[in-house]
C-alpha cells in the first residue's frame, strides 16, 4: 500500500468519539480501551502516512518526538516494508501496564489514534490520559470496567451478518 492509500487519513478524536457512542461507549471508554494499545504490534501501513505524509504535505506528523520518529524510520522504509512490524508500546510491550499513557504524554504514540487523544479543546480524554500515565491502578480499574461494558456489544449475527468464533484467528467451521 502506498503511503497515500486508503489508511493515510488521519483520525479524529471527535470521530473516534462518534464511533463509540455508536457502539454505547463514552469518552473514558474510548480512554480506557484505548490503554489496550499497552500490548502489541503494528503493521507500517497503519502508521507509515505519520512518518512521511501525515497532511498531504508528504512531511512527517510534526507532533512525533524526533528519536522516536527515526527509530519509526528505520523500521518502515517510505518505499515497502508495509507488512513490517512494530511495538505499540515500545517502552514494555508485551506487559500490560500504564507506559503507553506515558508514551503518548512523550509524544510517542505509534498509532494516529493515539496520539489524537491529547488533542481538541475538550480535554476529558486527555485528562484521563494524564491520569492513567501517573496511576496505574486508576488505568486497570477504567479499563477493566470498559471492557466489561464492550463485551456487552450486541454482536452481529445470521446469515452474512457476522458470527461469535469459537476460535477468533479462524471462521466457524474453517480448518
Amino acid at each position: 500500500m502506498s503511503v497515500d492509500g486508503p489508511r493515510a487519513f488521519p483520525f479524529q478524536k471527535k470521530n473516534l468519539i462518534t464511533l463509540f457512542a455508536r457502539q454505547g461507549l463514552d469518552q473514558g471508554d474510548l480512554a480506557a480501551l484505548s490503554g489496550g494499545h499497552t500490548i502489541g504490534v503494528a503493521r507500517c501501513v497503519n502508521f507509515k502516512q505519520r512518518l512521511y505524509n501525515q497532511n498531504g504535505n508528504n512531511k512527517p506528523d510534526e507532533s512525533l518526538e524526533r528519536s522516536f520518529y527515526y527509530s519509526l524510520e528505520r523500521v518502515c522504509p517510505r518505499s515497502g516494508g508495509d507488512n513490517n512490524i512494530s511495538p505499540l508500546d515500545f517502552a514494555s510491550p508485551v506487559k500490560f501496564d500504564n507506559f503507553y499513557y506515558k508514551s503518548i504524554l512523550a509524544q510517542r504514540g505509534l498509532l494516529n489514534s493515539d496520539e489524537v487523544l491529547l488533542t481538541g479543546n475538550d480535554q476529558f480524554v486527555a485528562g484521563l490520559v494524564k491520569s492513567y500515565a501517573e496511576d496505574e491502578a486508576l488505568f486497570f480499574d477504567h479499563f477493566s470496567k470498559s471492557m466489561v461494558k464492550m463485551g456487552q456489544i450486541n454482536p452481529l449475527t445470521g446469515y452474512n451478518q457476522g458470527e461469535v468464533r469459537k476460535n477468533c484467528r479462524r471462521v466457524n467451521g474453517a480448518f
